[in-house]
């Protein structure tokens, strides 16, 4: 038999879930609600997922040379690609 605690916190987590209505999937918890994200939103995005995949695939020296930490490095490459479109 369950204890008092844990049918107490299952109780609380079934009232707060919120339930979708029928034919309805959950929505998204990181996504705003109503809002599509911007043309600059999503170039950013993309700029950021681009810098983030060419550093993980540095090797620890190149990473070194290239600048010692993320911040250094992803200031750099952002600039690096905005040259690039222009």
């Amino acid at each position: 038999m369950p204890s008092l605690l844990l049918r107490t916190v299952l109780a609380v987590l079934l009232v707060a879930a919120p339930a979708a209505a029928p034919g309805q999937s959950a929505p998204d918890p990181g996504a705003a609600p109503g809002r599509e994200p911007s043309l600059r939103g999503l170039a950013a995005r993309e700029r950021q997922r681009t810098c983030g995949a060419e550093w993980r695939a540095l090797a620890p020296a190149d990473k070194a040379a290239q600048g010692p930490r993320w911040p250094q490095y992803y200031s750099k490459c952002i600039r690096r690609l905005k040259e690039q479109r222009a």
